[in-house]
């Protein structure tokens, strides 16, 4: 079992096979800043080899997901002075390497939006496996309304809503709510408000429950090399992998269970 770091702006809560991270800067409505997103980031490492934990929950305390970066902390440089541009760039760039371990990290990442998620928020909805999102939660890709790009944001947001939607919804600011973040493909499921939310999130904890641990991680690192190597190289990643899996303790139980019409010993639901 994986040993959590110390974290101050995040609770970390572990139930079993789930860990849950809160976003806890609620007076912010739990804006992302330099120390949390290293935090995160910290957490993400420490759990990345631990197949004892299938499932990541990332929320926010208050009843309010992100409201992303924290503006004001991009204000000053060292010692309260005025930021130049490379400390800027490498300031925003450490986001982005939060993005790509969030959205390849081994395990299953669902999301849970309430409130609201604006910016960086918004762009950490569309790295969830699976997300779920309030009829009311509110959305927006605030960022050109205050002079700046959605900068690394951008690649998991058209990923994640098509190219066109991504013009459209970075280039005008529009905001919508929960039934259009699932229509756009942010969200996987609609809850009518925070207790369906949690509902539908027990639910999906439990189907993730009766999948394979290993075989989980192993299907995410196909998925993701699908969309960098020609055709041919995938599928030799996926031949592999398959080898890998079916050799495997988990997959010889798998297949034993399979055959004698019983749950395999890794299915704990």
């Amino acid at each position: 079992m994986a040993t959590l770091p110390d974290t101050q702006s995040l609770i970390l809560d572990r139930q079993g096979s789930v860990l849950t991270v809160w976003l806890n800067r609620p007076e912010a409505r739990n804006a992302l800043t330099a120390d949390m997103v290293a935090e995160m980031g910290a957490v993400l490492d420490a759990i990345r080899d631990d197949r004892s934990l299938r499932s990541l929950v990332l929320r926010g305390k208050g009843g309010f997901f992100c409201a992303g970066g924290d503006i004001k902390g991009f204000k000053s440089g060292p010692q309260g002075g005025e930021p130049d541009e490379d400390e800027v760039a490498r300031g925003n760039r450490s986001f982005g390497d939060l993005m790509i371990k969030l959205n390849e990290q081994p395990q299953a990442v669902i999301i849970l939006v309430e409130g609201a998620a604006i910016g960086g928020g918004l762009g950490l909805a569309c790295v969830g496996d699976i997300t779920i999102v309030t009829r009311e939660a509110r959305f927006r890709l605030s960022e050109t309304s205050l002079g700046i790009p959605p900068a690394q944001i951008a690649p998991f947001v058209t990923e994640r809503v098509g190219l066109t939607q991504a013009r459209r919804l970075m280039l005008t600011g529009a905001r919508f709510q929960g039934e259009e973040a699932v229509r756009y493909g942010i969200g996987h499921l609609l809850a009518e408000d925070a207790a369906d939310m949690e509902a539908q999130c027990a639910e999906v904890l439990a189907q993730i429950a009766l999948c394979a641990p290993g075989a989980n991680a192993v299907t995410k690192s196909i998925v993701f090399e699908t969309t960098r190597r020609p055709r041919p190289e995938a599928l030799d990643f996926a031949a592999a992998g398959f080898a890998r899996c079916m050799l495997s303790a988990e997959g010889r139980e798998g297949v034993a269970a399979f055959v004698a019409k019983r749950k395999p010993d890794w299915a704990t639901e």
